[in-house]
Parts: C-alpha cells; sequence; structure tokens
C-alpha cells in the first residue's frame, strides 16, 4: 500500500488530481511495451500527459495537453500489473520507464508509482526535461522522496545557453542546470541526452560548453546524442499546430560522430 502523498497546491505542478477507488493514479498518454532505448535493458515505457514546454522538434506534441476533468486517471496498480505481463523480457536491468510530456508534473502520482514498484522489485527509470523542478517547497521535498525510489534518470539537457534554450522550448535553462546538480548532490545515476538538430543545437563552442558542465558532475554514467528526425511532424498538422522546422535537415553522421565526441569526451 503506497503511503499517501499530499498533492500539489501549486497549479504548475500536479499528480493525485485522480484518483481510482482512493489509489494513487496517473494520466497516462500511451504505453510501450518493449522500448529498447528508454534506459538500461528491455522497459516497458509509460508516457504521461502534460508538458509545459514548446519544443520546436517535439516529436510527441500529442502529449503537450494538461489532463483535464474528462480525462481518466490510471491507478498506480493498474499500471504496474499492466508491465508486470512483460516482466519476463526484461531480464537483470530492465524495468519500468516513465516519461512524456513531462512526468515530473505528476510528481504526486509518480512518487507512488515508483514506490509501489520498488517495493515489487521493478526497476524505475524517469526520463525528464526538468522543466518543473525548483528548490522551492512543496516541490522539492517530494522530487527528494521520488529520488529515493529511482534508480535511473534520463535527463534531456537541450542547450546549454539560456537564451538559445528559450527560443527552442519556451523556457530558460537555468532550473533544469540546478536539477543536474542535485542529481549530482544526491548521487542517483544519470544518462545525459541531447538532441542534435543542425543550425540549432549543433553549434561546437556550446557543446564544448555543454561538455564542461557535465563534467561539474559526478554522477553522469552515459551521454547520448539523439539525431533529430522529423517522424513526428505529421502530428503537428493534424493537431494544426505551426511547424518552424520544415527547412531544417536530419543531421548527417558525421555530425553526429562529431558531437559526439566532443559530448562524450572525459575531462
Amino acid at each position: 500500500m503506497s503511503l499517501p502523498v499530499k498533492p500539489m497546491s501549486d497549479s504548475k505542478h500536479y499528480g493525485l488530481t485522480s484518483q481510482s477507488g482512493g489509489e494513487a493514479s496517473l494520466f497516462v498518454h500511451s504505453t510501450e511495451s518493449f522500448g529498447s532505448v528508454d534506459g538500461p535493458g528491455v522497459r516497458f515505457i509509460i508516457f504521461l500527459k502534460g508538458c509545459h514546454m514548446r519544443c520546436r522538434y517535439c516529436h510527441n506534441p500529442d502529449t503537450w495537453r494538461m489532463a483535464g476533468e474528462t480525462d481518466t486517471a490510471t491507478s498506480v496498480t493498474e499500471l504496474l500489473d499492466q508491465a508486470e505481463r512483460y516482466r519476463a523480457y526484461w531480464g537483470a536491468e530492465g524495468g519500468i520507464t516513465v516519461s512524456g510530456g513531462e512526468a515530473l508534473l505528476q510528481i504526486d502520482g509518480l512518487i507512488a508509482l515508483f514506490e509501489e514498484a520498488r517495493r515489487r522489485g521493478i526497476n524505475t527509470c524517469l526520463d525528464t526535461a526538468a522543466q518543473p523542478f525548483t528548490r522551492r517547497e512543496p516541490f522539492y521535498s517530494k522530487f527528494l522522496r521520488l529520488m529515493k525510489s529511482t534508480d535511473t534518470v534520463l535527463l534531456d539537457l537541450k542547450h546549454i545557453d539560456s537564451e538559445a534554450h528559450r527560443q527552442l522550448t519556451g523556457h530558460g535553462n537555468e532550473n533544469i542546470l540546478d536539477c543536474a546538480r542535485c542529481l549530482s548532490e544526491l548521487g542517483v545515476p544519470v544518462w545525459i541526452r541531447h538532441v542534435l538538430v543542425p543550425g540549432l543545437t549543433d553549434d561546437e563552442e556550446q557543446l564544448r560548453r555543454l561538455r564542461a558542465f557535465i563534467d561539474t558532475l559526478t554522477n553522469v554514467q552515459r551521454v547520448e546524442v539523439l539525431p533529430y528526425h522529423t517522424l513526428g511532424v505529421f502530428k503537428w498538422k493534424e493537431l494544426g499546430l505551426r511547424y518552424t522546422l520544415d527547412d531544417v535537415p536530419v543531421p548527417t553522421a558525421e555530425q553526429v560522430a562529431r558531437a559526439e565526441q566532443i559530448l562524450q569526451a572525459k575531462a
């Protein structure tokens, strides 16, 4: 039985907005049964609803919308029971990954999910861009509690320069970099991810600045370069949204290799 988590009063963060029979629940966009690139091993991936960022290259803009009164939440028990149907495929490293949208916007339900997963012996991974992060209460205490039952964090660092980050996502990055520092202080294993978009996130000087920042952290296990792709552009059109990167090509193999050479270098 999950310990009770007092819901956020701050409208910027939500989690236990809906409960199933008094049990903690989450607003789920979709799930994937056999994820192989979202954390260690084979993983059951839970994509949550809601995101405040508006990344210009987002391939899941259909996850942006915050859950409303007409949305149905899924209980923690139901989610984990569904995930455990695939447990035989996980091996020693696999488990569940919660992504989004932005998973931290549902931090109350996320705490309940990860704590119950820990009781079931399920490896937990959080995929986040950390936009909601703050050391202010009540979020910070909840974040510290969440990290106690989190095995790995996939942290998306979109740009090292805050103004460029704002132009790319609609938000600055000061609190996101502070989240990275906090995770380092806590010793939570982190995989850094950087989406490589030609002309926007591939400047070598900025990549070296990002690498220098990563070198200040003590908990980074892996740095991944994710090549920009256009597979989600049709979703923008279906949603009636203007896609501003129509003229941006996908990066070449040489561009990806160069970014990897910079970002994966050790100090």
